[in-house]
């Protein structure tokens, strides 16, 4: 079945509730195991079905943030999660507090288990109208940065499309466009900083209601983190900035000195080359079609699977007027469909984006047999692994997408990998100064960015842009308001991504093996648990990120950038 043949038929809430209740009152009352097991497995199901419409409700509405009709159901979508998650919490108590406990948890697996003392600590009933107005701020920032319509060069573009002159040859129009760019930020400045200011007092709410110190404490536990703490992820920002952030300066010297600039400003960093950044040689078509012979000759596996993906309509990848930014990957249960959501704009980004979701989907596509259901994603830091890695495992085929720039390309991507990771854990380490000091005032929260970007980002030089001098850049940066912690999960496979690429250059079938693997396992372990099955070492592992840096930084100190 295509994408447009999926049925959207709104939830009937008081109905969905009476069938919970009833089917809850079963399992609760089931005589053996075995019996229960059936019942949670048609809880299951009714679950996933839910999550099914609202993942269809979802995406029509990002594809055209105008269509009032999506608009309007994805409002009441937004209203009706937390009553969702009040089912899901009621779900879990009752696995928790079922006297055939042991029989249940051999059956299924730990981490539903650990999933399910999660979820009752992260809702209640008092939270539940919070809970609606934190997604309600949510979805105002998504349509305020939608609804940019900026004009440029004669012509209107909206943010997604407008970054495509942040790589523009020409310095002026680099200048220019990001001026534009982030002037649409210092516009709404103050809209901005009024959503975000009643998101950390909203989710600190919540926090406490629920009885948590702070929201830090709650956020880590949205991001059902099982076998890492806070306390780990200081230790793995400071081998960041000890191991990382000096790479990442020489690389940056290495950059302003092929493009022969006297200062490398802020509107620079994107425009890697003097030559200009690489670029696939084709069209949005053209890019799917090379992506249908890179798969089919990766694996029999990603050949059917991509094929399919293309059949059923379940890519769509260009920008345009309406269209929600950024890309992501959501998996439809009741079809057993992944579905991909890209913003093509012409630059190199368009293979990486299309790589990243690709390895999101894979995932979804090779777990999508284990049962139970919620059985089958992995947690939000073991997700971005799949992703980052197929970005490494395709290289061999990136000569398709940019020809005579293939080398220009893999050198961009490996050291942006690198450049990224210390910006990712700024954007984490923001957030836990943010919700540590909720009364922070706007101000103190930009002045707070700007301090922490001297730290993990000492090469930056915003010119003569107060805004972002000021520290205003953290807005653009979505996660930051939808996904409070989820940001540092990408630097994390990031480090196990690139253990997948050393490896492949090693041994590729064995790498691809364990991808496999690791794709195939699902959600049935934590992350470290997932990362030890891969055959990787964790990031947190004393020494590991370390010796992986090194191995890199050497990869890259051998190529001969000049000629770029």
């Amino acid at each position: 079945m295509k994408f447009s043949e999926y049925k959207y038929e709104r939830i009937d809430m008081e109905q969905l509730k009476a069938d919970f209740e009833k089917m809850l009152a079963s399992f609760k009352t089931a005589s053996s195991a075995q019996e229960q097991l059936q019942v949670f497995y048609q809880i299951d199901e009714t679950l996933a079905h839910v999550e099914s419409v609202f993942g269809v409700c979802y995406v029509r509405f990002t594809l055209d943030t105008t269509d009032e009709f999506y608009v309007a159901e994805m409002d009441y979508v937004d209203e009706n999660e937390p009553e969702i998650n009040g089912l899901k919490s009621q779900l879990s108590q009752a696995i928790l507090d079922s006297k055939f406990c042991t029989e249940l948890e051999t059956e299924l697996d730990s981490v539903l288990f650990m999933k399910a003392e999660i979820a009752t600590k992260i809702f209640n009933e008092e939270v539940k109208e919070d809970l609606i107005k934190e997604n309600k701020l949510v979805a105002n920032y998504t349509k305020l940065i939608s609804s940019a319509d900026l004009e440029f060069q004669g012509q209107k573009y909206n943010l997604s499309q407008l970054r495509a002159f942040l790589t523009n040859d020409k310095r002026e129009v680099r200048k220019e466009a990001s001026e534009l760019y982030y002037g649409f930020f210092e516009e709404h400045l103050a809209e901005i900083d009024d959503l975000y200011d009643q998101l950390v007092k909203v989710r600190t709410e919540i926090a406490k209601k629920l009885g948590f110190n702070n929201f830090i404490e709650l956020g880590y536990l949205r991001m059902r983190r099982m076998d890492y703490n806070q306390k780990m992820v200081e230790t793995y920002r400071k081998q960041v900035v000890d191991y990382i952030v000096p790479v990442t300066n020489k690389l940056r010297k290495r950059q302003q000195k092929r493009l022969g600039l006297e200062t490398l400003n802020y509107y620079d960093l994107d425009y890697m080359f003097s030559s200009g950044n690489p670029k696939p040689q084709g069209d949005p078509e053209w890019i799917v079609a090379q992506g249908e012979k890179m798969y089919n000759e990766l694996s029999k596996e990603t050949g059917e699977f991509f094929k399919s993906m293309q059949d059923n309509e379940l890519l769509d990848l260009v920008a345009k007027k309406g269209k929600s930014g950024g890309g992501y990957c959501i998996y439809i249960p009741d079809f057993k469909s992944p579905f991909v959501f890209s913003n093509f704009n012409g630059t190199e980004g368009d293979i990486t984006v299309l790589t990243h979701e690709i390895g999101h989907a894979f995932q979804s596509h090779m777990s999508s047999t284990i049962k139970p259901i919620m059985s089958q994603d992995p947690t939000y830091d073991a997700a971005e692994i799949h992703s980052m890695s197929m970005e490494f495992l395709t290289y061999p085929w990136m000569e398709n997408f940019f020809g005579e720039e293939v080398d220009k390309f893999k050198f961009m991507h490996t050291s942006d990998g690198l450049l990224f990771i210390p910006y990712g854990v700024l954007v984490d380490h923001f957030q836990h100064e943010v919700y540590q000091n909720p009364e922070m005032t706007p101000a103190m929260r930009r002045s707070k960015w700007a301090e922490l970007e001297k730290i993990y980002l000492p090469y930056k030089d915003f010119s003569d842009n107060q805004f972002l001098k000021d520290g205003g850049f953290w807005m653009k940066q979505s996660h930051i308001f939808a996904s409070p912690f989820y940001y540092i999960d990408y630097t994390l496979a990031q480090m196990c991504a690139y253990q997948f690429y050393v490896r492949s250059l090693e041994n590729r079938e064995e790498a691809w093996k364990d991808y496999v693997t690791l794709c195939s396992a699902g959600g049935t372990k934590p992350f470290v648990g997932l990362v030890q099955l891969a055959n990787l070492k964790s990031p947190f592992e004393e020494g590991s990120l370390k010796k992986v840096v090194e191995v890199i930084d050497a990869q890259l100190e051998a190529i001969d950038d000049s000629k770029f």
